[in-house]
C-alpha cells in the first residue's frame, strides 16, 4: 500500500470514529471473507482472480487470468469507492461481469470486508 493510500485510509477511519460511526473491523471481515472464498483466494486465481494487490489495481488485469470484456472495459480501479459499489451490486456496477453473485447488501459488511482485504495485502499471504 502507498504512503498516500495509507493516510487516506487512516483520516478516514478517525473520521469515522470521531462521528461515531463503526469503525470497519478487518477481523470480521476476514470471516465475512468465507462468502468470497468460494470463487477467490488472496494469492491465487480460482473461479475469481485473487485478492491480493486488489486496491490499487486496475479491473480485469491480473495477468493470466480470463476477465470478462465487461470488466476488462470498466475503467475501473479498485479503491474503497469502487469495491463498495461493486459488491453492493456486481451486476448493476459493471453489467455483463462474469461474477454472478449477488453482492453484499450490508454497508458494514462491505467496509469490513473491504478493511479485511486491506489488511491482508500486509499480510504474509500476500508477500510471498
Amino acid at each position: 500500500m502507498n504512503v498516500g493510500a495509507a493516510a487516506a485510509w487512516a483520516l478516514a477511519l478517525a473520521l469515522a470514529a470521531a462521528r461515531g460511526e463503526a469503525v470497519p473491523d478487518a477481523a470480521r471481515g476476514e470471516q465475512l471473507y468465507a462468502r468470497c472464498a468460494a470463487c477467490h483466494a488472496l494469492a491465487t486465481d480460482r473461479v475469481g482472480p485473487r485478492h491480493c494487490g486488489l486496491i490499487g489495481r486496475r479491473a480485469g488485469s491480473v495477468s493470466g487470468f480470463a476477465y470478462s470484456p465487461a470488466m476488462k472495459k470498466s475503467g475501473l480501479t479498485w479503491d474503497e469507492k469502487t469495491l463498495d459499489r461493486f459488491l453492493a451490486r456486481p451486476l448493476k456496477a459493471v453489467p455483463g461481469t462474469a461474477m454472478t453473485y449477488d453482492g453484499v447488501p450490508e454497508a458494514r459488511d462491505r467496509a469490513d470486508l473491504i478493511a479485511y482485504l486491506r489488511k491482508a495485502a500486509d499480510g504474509p499471504e500476500c508477500r510471498k
